[in-house]
């Protein structure tokens, strides 16, 4: 049996779960108090409460885990798999887990904004817990003793006082999980088997370092066709004579799909449609639209028309300011730099289509294709499969459409479409330029009486709702247009967020410019949205305001810090970096310091970091970076160092080296030359992450805490190293040596 084949009704089939009543009796009720009336669900529960679409238990005692959540290389499968197994109180060998995919799991929407653990993570674990209760009172029922002596023996069984025992596939057998889950079950804290606080290794690594089938980019697929999209090479191009007909002619060459202005080859080895590809393009191509405004593209944004909105309006007594400081930080537009380009494989048979994808989001995924094929969405299965790189929205879900287009029109064949290095670097989505102004007045003793603020950035997402967020979708015949640009709303935000300063200010004025004028370049989420730069901005000013104070930085921020845990993230990376007792700044080594908790309700994250800058070349090197993360339960303290390490990488590479370049007719860097990212001999010497880790509380979700902090942190080593301050990012040897020139 093929993948396409499967569908969860069938495995539910083949399963020993007997779904036979939907509410259960007295007898089998869960055990423990009565939730408050009107307790709400938590997680993702809230939307789809019935247990079995979470947790499965078969005959054997095997159990399968359902979410809705995509593995991106945050770890989030090892994460959940912790996670049941601590409930169910079993090995997590005996957990396996289903990722997204329209078929089988529950409706997540989108895996992004650091929210997997706070949605999926706490709907799989208290399903668990569910679950565990019902396995207990089956067990007591059959042995007529109370529900409250049955305990989980920790190998897939239950036992009584007298040291009966049941297994967890003989119990499911006799009882339904088709109930809706209850609130309020007790949890099991961390501990044996393999407790929330407790590592356990990465399942997604062992694949990735074999060779093994890791990525949908390994996926094959018996009689499988092997596709190129024939499109100019970057955005807002296209070709001016394809060739179709010669390309159709050329040995191997199996079809050539054509719709509008869409056009793909296919053929039965990758390589002859990769030359099918390249004859395409020997054509020429053309940019018919405006030219771009490439001398002031940033400028452009400010101009543009705009919604504005006041973010943060605190008004208090009114200090007597003694010193202003005033500055404009900016961020150009920046790649999500994929290793891999975007991928997918789709396969059209008996009128359902499948879709392996590495989209973000399967379930809005396959709402766009159902637009923008004529189909039902009940005849579409979006299945995730992990791409190679990206957090955020690449070309993954144009990719996928790419390649259903061409499926429908070899029925029975799968095609396994591929963007060439050049298509995903002028064609993927971008993060936004952004700019923020902002200045902030300090009073005689060096407090912080006002603070004042703007932000300009275009839209952060552009992830499909309809058919028009596609590339295919603009490119068909009829064409689909965009949707119109909405804001995130905030807290969230999109390009706004972490715009509002966490620190207790008596006067500040925050205002959002949500540019709804036409962008220069395709935009959409890239890892953290606006928060990179917000945050750059934020704690770039703290920095600048604390010399203005003549105050130490660390000190300067705990002094206008009110929130505790804030408090304790702070003061524990500046302990454990040695911050009191580092080498004062100057002579081209500096160190740098900064904090945010993210969207300004999730992960408290602070980064100390250590600038050695060469004055000749103006190079920085960061010897060693240290972070304090407060995430709130540390469901897998391993993943959350993984993804602070991560961030800061990216980040450094992000605010030092990379920008997206364009003239007017176009993006002019479409290679890892044209885009540079930060090589091996660029990341820091060390980097080292302690994990704050609170039992009990919510999770608070780190994969995008660590950006914001670990760019201004460079910043501000490099001022502290060099006395220049960088506000424009990159901070590029260039613009450093400028800045030590003036």
């Amino acid at each position: 049996m093929s993948p396409a084949d499967v569908s969860r009704r069938a495995v539910l089939g083949a399963g020993s779960l007997v779904v036979a009543f939907s509410l259960a009796p007295a007898a089998l009720a869960q055990p423990g108090p009565r939730a408050a009336p009107g307790a709400r669900l938590p997680g993702s529960l809230a939307r789809t409460p019935l247990l079995d679409s979470w947790i499965r238990v078969d005959a054997d005692g095997a159990v399968t885990v359902f979410t809705g959540k995509a593995e991106l290389g945050q770890g989030i499968r090892t994460a959940l798999i912790r996670l049941a197994a601590l409930e169910l109180a079993i090995p997590a060998a005996g957990v396996r887990l289903v990722t997204a995919d329209t078929s089988r799991t529950p409706d997540e929407g989108y895996t992004a904004g650091s929210h997997s653990m706070q949605d999926s993570g706490t709907a799989v674990r208290n399903a668990a817990a569910n679950v565990r209760e019902l396995l207990a009172a089956a067990a007591a029922e059959r042995w007529g003793v109370p529900p409250g002596s049955v305990v989980a023996s920790g190998d897939g069984r239950m036992r009584s006082p007298d040291g009966r025992a049941l297994g967890y596939g003989e119990l499911a057998a006799r009882l339904s999980l088709h109930v809706e889950a209850r609130p309020g079950v007790p949890l099991r804290q961390a501990g044996p088997p393999q407790g929330a606080g407790e590592d356990l290794p990465r399942v997604d690594i062992p694949a990735k370092l074999t060779g093994g089938q890791a990525y949908v980019h390994d996926l094959r697929l018996p009689g499988m066709l092997h596709g190129r999209v024939l499109r100019g090479p970057g955005e807002g191009t296209r070709l001016k004579t394809p060739g179709l007909e010669a390309i159709a002619a050329m040995p191997g060459v199996a079809r050539v799909v054509r719709n509008g202005r869409f056009a793909a080859v296919l053929a039965e080895q990758e390589w002859t449609a990769v030359k099918a590809l390249r004859q395409a393009l020997e054509g020429g191509w053309e940019h018919p639209g405006p030219p771009l405004p490439a001398a002031d593209p940033l400028g452009v944004v400010q101009r543009a028309a705009a919604l504005e909105q006041v973010i943060l309006d605190v008004r208090g007594p009114a200090g007597a300011p003694a010193r202003t400081v005033k500055s404009r930080y900016t961020r150009p537009w920046l790649m999500h730099g994929s290793i891999g380009p975007s991928c997918a494989v789709a396969l059209f048979r008996d009128g359902e289509l499948t879709v392996w994808t590495h989209s973000q989001g399967v379930f809005p995924l396959r709402g766009a294709l159902a637009e923008l094929l004529k189909l039902p969405p009940g005849r579409i299965r979006c299945v995730h499969m992990e791409g190679s790189g990206c957090y955020g929205h690449n070309g993954a879900d144009d990719v996928a459409a790419d390649a259903a287009l061409a499926a429908l029109e070899v029925p029975g064949r799968p095609v396994r479409m591929q963007w060439m290095r050049e298509q995903e670097h002028g064609w993927e989505p971008l993060g936004p330029g952004m700019v923020v102004e902002a200045e902030a007045s300090l009073d005689e003793a060096g407090r912080i009486v006002d603070w004042r603020c703007g932000i300009w950035s275009n839209p952060h997402s552009s992830r499909p709702g309809g058919a028009g967020a596609l590339l295919a979708g603009r490119e068909v015949e009829p064409a689909f247009a965009p949707d119109p640009p909405r804001p995130i709303p905030m807290p969230e935000g999109g390009g706004d967020r972490n715009g509002v300063p966490i620190y207790a200010l008596p006067n500040a004025h925050v205002v959002s410019h949500f540019v709804t004028g036409a962008a220069p370049l395709r935009y959409s989420a890239l890892r953290s949205l606006g928060a990179h730069m917000n945050v750059f901005a934020i704690e770039s000013l703290m920095d600048e305001l604390a010399g203005a104070a003549g105050a130490d930085p660390v000190a300067f921020r705990l002094a206008h810090l009110q929130d505790p845990r804030a408090r304790e993230a702070i003061a524990l990376c500046a302990e454990r970096f040695g911050w009191p007792r580092r080498a004062r700044g100057g002579g081209g080594r500096g160190c740098g310091f900064a904090f945010a908790r993210y969207k300004n309700l999730a992960t408290y994250c602070a980064v100390a970091l250590e600038a050695q800058v060469d004055p000749a070349t103006g190079a920085v090197a960061v010897p060693r970076v240290l972070a304090a993360v407060d995430s709130g339960e540390a469901g897998s303290p391993d993943g959350i160092r993984n993804q602070i390490e991560g961030a800061i990488v990216q980040s450094l590479s992000w605010t030092g080296l990379e920008a997206v370049r364009f003239d007017a007719a176009g993006r002019t860097g479409l290679d890892w030359n044209g885009y540079p990212i930060a090589r091996f001999g660029q990341v820091p010497g060390a980097v080292e992450v302690h994990v704050i880790d609170r039992p009990g509380q919510p999770f608070l979700g780190a994969g995008e805490a660590g950006q914001g902090p670990a760019a201004a942190a460079l910043a501000n080593a490099i001022a502290d190293a060099t006395g220049a301050r960088l506000r424009d990012m990159p901070l590029t040897p260039a613009r450093l040596k400028a800045a030590l020139a003036a």
